[in-house]
């Protein structure tokens, strides 16, 4: 393994391990991920100055108060149209006096954002919008916390021709697992990766028991708070289907040797299992503020970034194997993963797709992944390759969601006949 290329993240090669204050941006700041590393960095000021935020631009009232909070230089939104609003919010957090934050709109203005002058661009923009900015990011020369896992799955060797050895830290609970515990050991020393999914609230039902699953059901996830994609994504396993193509393109592991296993619990987040026998497991609580502390501050450890276990209260940690007949997302994905090009921007989107149409009451919860599987299969074996190119991306995205779209409107009206 000493001679292939070193891999996108990797615990050993720190891109740039800057000591002292790290000048942060943070894309996708009123999210889930946004609003807790911006918890993290208010609580270690000593540490991290945020210096730009973006959103969507649907919650701006959040998006002042965190901007005063923080004292930020810039501030980005997606829509133009809630420039006003954000003007309006913006003074009423800030006094008379204070200079408001510079403003920028549109859908560039976040990628404009993540090529700014910083150390790391924590990039927690949810779905494949979030490719520019890390494109950006990686041009720029920036640390890259990554927590938008679509990016590196539908641009995948866009990314990879552009990103240094260490210059991306992953921020999902899993890949900063799979980071921590590589730093135990050298890259030929890896057998195997193992990643842990919770089951998500249909752990253990049949595929028939899943036919008739509502979008109230899919949303109960027993463990994570999280959006509604990304929770029916987690319902789905779609979200782990992605996560290991993720671990392939940020790892260089090969897809045979990363495997699912079923940990209901969520308390270890990943495994890697070595070569002589050992298997190293990474485990806290469930809380997406120590994988965000990691894409942060790595090399150094931020204390009390997130809880730990109280070990004198007893607990008990299960795993059983992925029944890949009930949840077939994670053995699609690998197809995907291994034809390359294309195909994962096609599994990515049409997914999205449907995943909306569920939401919306309009698709069957097991023809979500019956649709995608059926785009994937008409769009076929692609051949860009090595060679994609971001209007590659955008051209089978763009068919890929009409496509499945048509289809869930199809299977819609098939199930109500």
């Amino acid at each position: 393994m000493s001679d292939r290329p070193a891999p996108l993240a990797d615990p050993h090669l720190l891109f740039d391990p800057a000591a002292g204050r790290r000048d942060i941006v943070i894309l996708g700041s009123t999210g889930s991920i946004g609003t807790q590393a911006i918890d993290l960095a208010l609580r270690n000021p000593d540490r991290f100055r945020v210096t730009a935020l973006s959103a969507a631009g649907g919650r701006v009232g959040l998006l002042a108060e965190q901007a005063r909070q923080l004292r930020v230089e810039k501030v980005a939104v997606a829509r133009e149209d809630v420039v006003p609003a954000l003007k309006e919010a913006l003074s009423a957090q800030y006094g008379a006096a204070e200079p408001l934050p510079e403003i920028l709109a549109g859908p560039d203005a976040a990628t404009e954002l993540a090529a700014s002058e910083c150390h790391t661009v924590l990039n927690g923009i949810t779905g494949s919008i979030g490719l520019a900015p890390t494109l950006a990011a990686l041009r720029a020369g920036r640390t890259l916390a990554l927590a938008n896992k679509e990016s590196l799955i539908v641009g995948g060797p866009l990314v990879k021709a552009l990103a240094k050895p260490g210059q991306i830290i992953p921020v999902d609970s899993e890949h900063a697992a799979l980071f921590q515990a590589l730093a135990a050991g050298t890259r030929a020393d890896v057998r195997k990766l193992v990643v842990t999914a919770s089951g998500g609230p249909f752990r253990g039902r049949t595929r028939a028991e899943l036919a008739g699953v509502t979008v109230k059901d899919a949303l109960a996830h027993p463990t994570w708070a999280m959006g509604p994609v990304i929770t029916i994504n987690s319902a789905t396993l779609v979200n782990k289907g992605l996560e290991v193509i993720e671990a392939h393109l940020l790892y260089d592991i090969p897809f045979d040797r990363i495997e699912v296993v079923v940990h209901p619990q969520s308390y270890v987040h990943s495994m890697v299992e070595f070569t002589d026998g050992s298997t190293l497991a990474q485990a806290t609580p469930p809380d997406m503020r120590g994988p965000i502390a990691i894409g942060l501050g790595w090399p150094q450890r931020i204390p009390d970034a997130a809880p730990a276990f109280d070990w004198t209260k007893a607990s008990s940690w299960e795993f059983f194997p992925l029944d890949t007949e009930a949840f077939p997302s994670v053995g699609l994905a690998r197809h995907v993963g291994t034809l390359g090009g294309t195909a994962p921007a096609v599994f990515n989107a049409a997914n999205e797709e449907c995943v909306e149409a569920f939401l919306a009451g309009r698709l069957p919860f097991t023809a979500i992944m019956d649709t995608v599987s059926a785009v994937v299969d008409e769009h076929g074996t692609p051949e860009s390759g090595t060679s994609l190119t971001v209007q590659d991306v955008l051209e089978a995205e763009a068919w890929a969601r009409a496509r499945a779209r048509e289809m869930a409107a199809r299977a819609a009206a098939e199930a109500r006949a």
